[in-house]
């Protein structure tokens, strides 16, 4: 009998969990494809301590195949999706061929992007904080400022270069704008020339204050803990636009800096603008079970769904939400091919944790509020939890206690190609030394 087929677009949190729900079904009904650019799931709660160097850099990340033994995996790029013809194309391979693939369930996963919503030259200047790529350039990024500073010549460059800003005052800006104050605490020893008052970290956000999700205590204790470690705070500020040697805030003064980071905003992914499904802010509007409504097989979760929550409104684009989601999302396609009555998404948000730096957190779980050392203590071992697979647990469980002796690495990771080069004739038994002093000029 010819099998239904269910496609899966992304591996964030929604569709990782998605596909790991099949996977543990193993319905012999069904054949499950996974299409994503990475072949890898990254936990994200984390990145910020990769950008830290708390953490390395794989250590967050989960190979596809190695948690998907029985779901298809293909890496590709999606170039398009046709809801009529039920079927998606794609392009992979060193030569980017096509193929494209029919189906009969569609799992949209995609996850968001990055919104620089039109400010003048910050797409070009800043920093992101959404992949590993982005937090190991911002690893790299603060430690050749480091080195630059550090030098003789670079006196009228330290201001703009030990300047660093960072736009967004949610989870993500918050824990960003601690690890950085603690990356540079821990290798300022390490810069002779650098003083501690020379380093300048600026946290700028559009509220009253930090963490809003969290309500106004705890957001404000966050506030303060931040101020009291020396992190600049800008409240009710926006970045109005930046410019290669200076920030321009809406309140209409400048910061002088080379890096801005920017945790300000995200937008659904750009492919869900050529569907046409209903959509609200970007989003596609699914039903309590996240079928799009009018398109039978079309089901949307995670960052790109607008889900309806029984108390009001949508549930939140995190990832407790997207996991969950995932979940039942792929328990309604086995109902549905069984001819079951389909289950509504259900959840009520169990915690909102955050890292701020120098042991310390914020966090609600089930409406008690934690601060201070133990809610840090509970951030890690909650996050620990969360992270699929045994040998990763251990893997960052080994590096945060190695991190109680040890010191930070300061090293910039490099994917360049060394050096070299192409001659004739036979190879030179002795290098070749270049002069550094230039000759004496003659009289």
């Amino acid at each position: 009998m010819k099998k239904t087929r269910v496609l899966i677009v992304g591996a964030g949190f929604g569709g990782v969990y998605a596909a790991l729900e099949f996977e543990k079904r193993r319905d012999p009904d069904l054949e499950v494809t996974m299409l994503s650019q990475e072949n890898f799931f990254l936990f994200t709660p984390m990145l910020h301590e990769v950008a830290a160097s708390d953490l390395d850099l794989t250590h967050i990340l989960n190979p596809i195949r190695k948690i998907l033994r029985h779901v298809q995996f293909i890496n590709c790029e999606v170039q398009g999706i046709d809801l009529g013809k039920h079927c998606v194309t794609i392009a992979h391979g060193f030569d980017r061929h096509g193929h494209v693939l029919e189906f009969d369930h569609l799992v949209l996963a995609l996850g968001s992007v990055t919104n620089f919503y039109k400010i003048h030259g910050l797409a070009e200047r800043a920093v992101t904080m959404k992949s590993l790529g982005d937090a190991i350039d911002l690893r790299n990024t603060l430690i050749a400022h480091l080195e630059e500073a550090d030098s003789d010549c670079a006196a009228h460059d330290r201001e703009p270069l030990l300047t660093f800003v960072v736009a967004g005052g949610g989870f993500a800006g918050v824990e960003t704008v601690g690890s950085i104050k603690d990356f540079l605490h821990d290798a300022l020893p390490y810069y002779p020339n650098i003083k501690p008052e020379m380093i300048r970290v600026v946290l700028v956000h559009p509220g009253n204050f930090v963490l809003p999700e969290l309500g106004e205590s705890l957001g404000r204790y966050a506030t303060r803990k931040l101020a009291e470690r020396g992190v600049q705070l800008r409240a009710n500020t926006k970045i109005k636009a930046v410019t290669p040697r200076e920030i321009e805030l809406s309140d209409g003064t400048f910061i002088t800096s080379f890096t801005l980071v920017w945790t300000a905003g995200t937008s659904p992914h750009p492919l869900l603008d050529n569907l046409e499904l209903p959509k609200e802010r970007g989003r596609v509007k699914v039903n309590a079970s996240m079928e799009v409504e009018g398109f039978p097989g079309v089901w949307a979760i995670g960052d790109c769904a607008m889900i309806p929550d029984p108390a009001g409104g949508y549930y939140p684009p995190t990832a407790q939400h997207a996991s969950r989601e995932g979940k039942t999302l792929a328990r309604n396609i086995v109902a549905i091919t069984h001819h079951q009555p389909l289950k509504p998404f259900r959840f009520k948000t169990l915690g909102l944790l955050a890292s701020i730096g120098q042991r310390t957190g914020v966090a609600r779980i089930l409406g008690f509020n934690f601060s201070g050392f133990i809610a840090w203590w509970l951030w890690r071992t909650i996050y620990l939890s969360k992270l699929p697979r045994v040998e990763k647990k251990l893997r960052v469980a080994l590096d945060w206690t190695l991190d109680l002796f040890f010191s930070k690495d300061f090293v910039q990771y490099g994917h360049e190609r060394a050096p070299h080069i192409s001659t004739e004739g036979e190879p030179s038994t002795a290098p070749t030394l270049l002069d550094p002093c230039p000759p004496e000029s003659q009289s």
